[in-house]
């Protein structure tokens, strides 16, 4: 029976979430009956069960997972209440997710789970104060419900008429909650994700797990709740070693930095800061452990050069929450933070914080807070006046979604930034009190720099760059006609070479900046969505070297003029590319302007093009590179299908929807990415490859009809036990 119970467990944990719904209802209803009979050992497969419920998740299918379960657990309640960690671990999930059950469809069901809870904490007080701290953080969630009033009332004014060794509030901040329920609020899906992002991702290669992920699972409206479920994990159960802390792994405090920068409501930001803090409150030094404070400390600390409208925030709340979390408690709660910064202090985590509490890029009002507040961390005699202008920050900030990728790691030395290749913000830049602006990743280029490349430009071309600069905030129509009257001048040039595309290039890439970071794919794609995307001005200079001749050549002008902005303005290629695809052209291959220009590169070369261009655009857009993926194997398949730097980008890059379309029109013969005479080789230079993407290889594989003859080689060299399964 225990190997059955096991590999229902293994089934559980490992493939709930693929199952088919007849599969799952199987799974559920065989519980259920096991659960009725009383037998020995089902308990560890409700606990398995009781995981695979989502937080932040409203879908028809997690919702039935909860009510189902909740049936069990209601009409088996006796059965229940002889295992106390399966007991609070339905409490404990229970509770968080009456807040996500708001819509009037799931009334009934909020209804049956604030039942459910009330019913346990008032029969079995006792055993549900073994969860800790974060029970106390639950019911502050559900608080206004009139039932958890009620309770609150007796928490908070009759302990003892809970049980009759509760003592209050205290009793329950002081202990620790135990790591087992708070990853009981994470599938195992998001547990080993998350985990193999704080243990694997190197910095600067964080980008598209945290895209996949975000996409995955913190998408919705209501995912906005889940965010407080993964800072409490990352603070109270991801631990890691001093091994991974002294190497180039993604630290903790900058996907919890990741993870805030995705709130969008007021509400949202609020929840996961107090998630952040929630250890500060009560910290002691002896009894503490300094892994559950420091990231919050980081996150402040690494923020403060490149985004110090965060750790504004953050100081903002840690002073206000002294005071405002419970008054009574007010001089504990003091203690508490206190202790918690003395520790980091000893613990070296930091050696100072006065370059943090004491910076100009603070707020003057936020400043004179924190000084009052922590006069014991700051320096003596700081003068708060003649300060650049700083960030001002509200006490209920919401973080805007951002492109939030780091690129250092944990050492103070070198300090890690949010974005790729992020310059420091200016000081006096503003924020809005409600929202933070997102952090954009370069700086503009000023006019004086425009007018510098002008100047270098002569004669007619010189005449209709002003005016293109003059019009840069005409309409699109206007902006595109001067375009088309440039590319007739550049035309009649006798000889048009590098010296004099050169400045012409720059300054067109300087102009039209912004319209390489917009957004170029149509969310709904069809004919007319499509013709407007490439209604840009850049767009002309494209047309005119698509255009039909005689000889069935580009124009040569025109080409040097695309070379040189390719070389400038890395997203060239890509725009490029889409353009061609988008095009009304006619021609057995629409993509072969692409494949002149990069004749004409540098790189000289098609296949390392495609990877420069593909890489770029799985960095801003990875659907439009999806988008792209089948007309350009189809049109450069020399060039593509034995391109392992290629492919690599691309299986490091899809999500399983992706994938799936993907899969999709390889099926219908629209697009082929292997070959059986080159199959073997390509599949040997992935075996180094991480699982996941791995995987993504073997699916696009399996969806072409090659005979496993063709790599029978391969299989040999497969690693099952050593590799580490995403």
């Amino acid at each position: 029976m225990a190997t059955a119970w096991s590999r229902l467990n293994q089934i559980i944990i490992e493939r709930y979430p693929k199952l088919i719904e007849s599969s799952r209802t199987q799974v559920v209803w065989y519980t259920k009956e096991m659960v009725n009979n009383g037998v020995n050992g089902i308990d560890n497969v409700c606990s398995s069960l009781i995981k695979q419920i989502a937080g932040g998740d409203v879908s028809a299918k997690n919702v039935w997972l909860a009510e189902n379960l909740l049936d069990i657990f209601t009409e088996n309640k006796s059965w229940l209440e002889k295992y106390p960690v399966l007991t609070n671990m339905a409490l404990y999930t229970y509770l968080r997710i009456i807040e996500d059950h708001t819509s009037a469809m799931l009334v009934p069901l909020k209804q049956r789970e604030v039942d459910f809870c009330i019913s346990l904490l008032r029969s079995k007080f006792s055993v549900c104060c073994r969860i800790g701290r974060d029970l106390l953080r639950l019911l502050q969630n559900v608080a206004k419900i009139p039932e958890f009033e009620k309770l609150w009332f007796d928490i908070l004014h009759n302990p003892q008429s809970l049980g009759p060794q509760f003592t209050g509030i205290m009793q329950l901040l002081s202990q620790r909650t135990s790591p087992k329920y708070l990853a009981c609020r994470l599938t195992p899906d998001m547990e080993k994700k998350l985990v193999f992002l704080t243990s694997k991702v190197k910095f600067g290669q964080q980008k598209r797990y945290q895209d996949w992920f975000q996409k995955q699972y913190l998408s919705t409206p209501e995912s906005q709740s889940l965010r407080c479920d993964l800072i409490r994990y990352i603070c109270g159960v991801v631990h890691p070693s001093n091994d991974i802390l002294c190497s180039d792994v993604i630290q903790r405090w900058a996907v919890i930095g990741w993870l805030l920068t995705t709130c969008t409501s007021n509400v949202a930001a609020s929840s996961a800061k107090l998630a952040l803090f929630y250890d500060w409150l009560v910290f002691s030094s002896p009894k503490g452990n300094i892994m559950d404070i420091e990231p919050a400390i980081l996150v402040m600390h690494h923020s403060m050069r490149s985004h110090p409208a965060i750790t504004a925030t953050l100081l903002d709340f840690l002073c206000r929450i002294i005071s405002n979390f419970y008054p009574a408690l007010e001089s504990q709660i003091r203690q508490g933070v206190f202790c918690s910064l003395r520790a980091i202090l000893e613990k070296r985590v930091l050696s100072s914080l006065s370059p943090l509490f004491d910076n100009s890029k603070l707020d003057k009002e936020l400043r004179a807070m924190i000084r009052e507040t922590f006069s014991e961390f700051c320096t003596p005699d700081t003068p708060l006046a003649k300060e650049p202008p700083a960030l001002i920050d509200s006490g209920q900030t919401s973080m805007q979604k951002e492109d939030d990728t780091v690129s250092s790691n944990h050492k103070e030395e070198t300090i890690p930034e949010f974005s790729d290749d992020e310059e420091e913000e200016k000081t006096n830049c503003k924020i809005d009190e409600r929202i933070f602006r997102p952090i954009n990743e370069e700086e503009e280029e000023n006019e004086g720099d425009i007018e510098s490349y002008l100047e270098q430009i002569e004669g007619e071309l010189k005449d209709i760059c002003e005016q293109l600069y003059e019009q840069r905030n005409a309409d699109a129509e206007r902006q595109c006609e001067l375009m088309e009257n440039l590319c007739g001048v550049i035309l009649e040039f006798d000889t048009f070479d590098a010296d004099t595309a050169g400045p012409l290039a720059m300054f067109l890439c300087t102009l039209y900046k912004s319209h390489f970071t917009n957004e170029l794919l149509p969310q709904e794609i069809n004919e007319e969505s499509i013709e407007d995307s490439i209604g840009k001005p850049i767009f002309v200079i494209f047309r005119n070297l698509n255009q039909e001749n005689e000889d069935e050549l580009c124009p040569v002008e025109l080409l040097t003029l695309v070379c040189c902005m390719y070389e400038k303005q890395k997203q060239i290629g890509y725009h490029l590319l889409y353009f061609l695809q988008a095009s009304k052209k006619t021609t057995e291959n629409k993509l072969v302007v692409y494949e002149e220009v990069c004749k004409n590169t540098e790189l000289k070369d098609l296949g390392k093009c495609l990877v420069k261009d593909f890489g770029t655009c799985q960095e801003d857009n990875v659907r439009l590179m999806c988008f792209l993926i089948p007309p350009v194997y189809a049109n450069f398949p020399d060039a593509t299908i034995k391109n392992i730097d290629l492919l690599n980008i691309v299986a490091g890059s899809l999500d399983p929807s992706q994938l799936q379309d993907l899969i999709c029109e390889i099926m219908e013969g629209c697009l082929e990415m292997f070959k059986k005479e080159s199959v073997a080789s390509v599949l040997e230079e992935t075996l180094g490859w991480e699982t996941f993407e791995q995987y993504i290889v073997w699916q696009l594989l399996a969806a072409h009809e090659i005979e496993v003859d063709h790599f029978i080689t391969v299989v040999p060299k497969l690693n099952y036990r050593g590799v580490f399964n995403v």
